[in-house]
C-alpha cells in the first residue's frame, strides 16, 4: 500500500471528496473526516491536510486529479510519502522504520493513526518553512535597527501579531500537545501513533518551532523598547526645546 498526504493550497470540504470520489466522509480522529472505498482510504485533517491511502500510486494520483490537485513542482508543494506492508505473519502488530511502515494487519483505525501522524509531519513542515520566514524578516528587522521611520512601529505591531497567530495555530490545529482522545481508550492505536510521532520526530521538531518563535519575540521586543526609547528621547527633546523658546520669548518681552 502506499500513503501519501499533502498540504492543500486551497481549502478542501468534505462534500468536495464525497462528490467527487464517491465516498461517505464519516467524523474520523478528533475534528477530522475520514472515508473508503474499495481502492481508496481517505482523510482530511483539519489542519488542511489531505491523505490518501491506496494499493497502487496510480489510484492516488488519479484521485488527487479527480480533486483538481496537480502536483507539478515538488518543491513549492509539502507532500510525504511511506510505503505500508501488510504481512499476516508478522509476530507484532506493526513496526515502522524510516523507511516503511508494517502491519500485521489493516484495520480503519490504524490507517487513520497513520495519517493522523503523516499529516502532522506535513503541518509541521509547512509551519518550519513560515517560520523560516519569518526569521529572516526579523534578522532584517534587527540589522535595521538604527534606521528610523514613522510608520515602523506600526509595522512592528503587524509582524508581533502574525508571530502570535501562527503560535497560536501551531499549537491550537496541529494536537501536538494533547494526545488525541482516540488513543486513550486503544493501547494499539496509541503505541502505534507513538511510534511514528518518534520516527517523524513530532515533538522534536515542535519544539524547536517554539523555540524559533520564541527567539524571534525576543528580537522583536527588543527592537520595539528601543523605538519607545527613542521615541521618549525625541520628545524629552520637544518639551526642552518648547521650555527653551518660552524662556526665550520670556527674556524677550522683559528686555522690551
Amino acid at each position: 500500500m502506499n500513503l501519501l498526504s499533502l498540504y492543500l493550497d486551497r481549502p478542501l470540504t468534505k462534500a468536495t471528496i464525497e462528490y467527487s470520489l464517491e465516498l461517505q466522509m464519516n467524523k474520523g480522529v478528533e475534528n477530522g473526516y475520514y472515508g473508503r472505498n474499495d481502492l481508496l482510504h481517505v482523510v482530511l485533517s483539519p489542519f488542511g491536510v489531505l491523505s490518501l491511502i491506496a494499493e497502487e500510486k496510480k489510484t492516488i494520483l488519479h484521485a488527487l486529479s479527480t480533486l483538481g490537485i496537480i502536483i507539478e513542482d515538488e518543491s513549492d508543494t509539502i507532500t510525504q510519502d511511506y510505503p505500508i506492508h501488510i504481512d499476516p505473519l508478522m509476530e507484532e502488530r506493526f513496526k515502522v522504520t524510516n523507511e516503511a511502515i508494517y502491519l500485521r494487519e489493516v484495520s480503519t483505525l490504524n490507517l487513520n493513526v497513520i495519517a493522523l501522524a503523516i499529516s502532522q509531519s506535513v503541518g509541521l513542515e509547512r509551519y518550519e518553512k513560515r517560520l523560516d520566514t519569518l526569521f529572516m524578516q526579523s534578522r532584517r528587522i534587527v540589522e535595521s535597527i538604527q534606521t528610523f521611520s514613522i510608520t515602523r512601529r506600526s509595522h512592528l505591531m503587524q509582524f508581533a501579531k502574525r508571530l502570535a497567530l501562527t503560535r497560536h495555530d501551531m499549537v491550537s490545529n496541529l494536537l501536538l500537545l494533547d494526545k488525541p482522545n482516540i488513543l486513550w481508550d486503544n493501547e494499539e492505536a496509541e503505541a502505534l501513533y507513538n511510534r511514528l510521532a518518534f520516527i517523524l520526530e513530532l515533538y522534536d521538531r515542535h519544539e524547536i518551532a517554539l523555540s524559533k518563535l520564541a527567539q524571534i519575540k525576543e528580537d522583536v521586543m527588543l527592537v520595539m523598547d528601543l523605538i519607545n526609547h527613542k521615541k521618549s528621547e525625541f520628545l524629552e527633546w520637544i518639551i526642552i526645546v518648547l521650555i527653551a523658546v518660552e524662556i526665550a520669548m520670556g527674556l524677550m518681552q522683559m528686555i522690551k
